[in-house]
């Protein structure tokens, strides 16, 4: 941590300040981050997961910003090897892994040349 935000957090708490987040801003909420846009953001990149947030944004209708937002914090997506892909996965898919694993396993177990 910084020696300026240390300044500043104590400068907070001695003004009576006892929230560590950040203050509410002033402005007006932004409007592309509702739910349909969401959901359409979300059906554009399950149908092609190769495009950029520019791209999807266009479709869409929406600003880059919004859109890689929306890929970020809202759908829990993060870039990889050129595509938009889940962060977490779901508990069907960590029982598919799994099952596949272990499917794998016997397979390597029982027949010497499965590999």
């Amino acid at each position: 941590m910084s020696r300026t935000l240390c300044y500043e957090w104590f400068n907070r708490f001695k003004e009576g300040s006892m929230s560590v987040g950040e203050d509410p801003r002033l402005g007006r909420p932004s409007l592309s981050a509702n739910g349909d846009h969401v959901d359409r953001v979300h059906a554009v990149i399950r149908g092609n997961r190769l495009l950029t947030a520019r791209e999807g944004a266009d479709e869409v209708g929406i600003s880059t910003r919004s859109c890689h937002q929306m890929f970020t914090e809202k759908l829990l997506m993060c870039r990889v090897d050129e595509k938009f892909a889940p962060r977490l996965l779901s508990d069907a898919q960590r029982e598919n892994r799994v099952d596949i694993s272990q499917e794998l396993l016997a397979n390597a177990n029982g027949n010497e040349n499965f590999l």
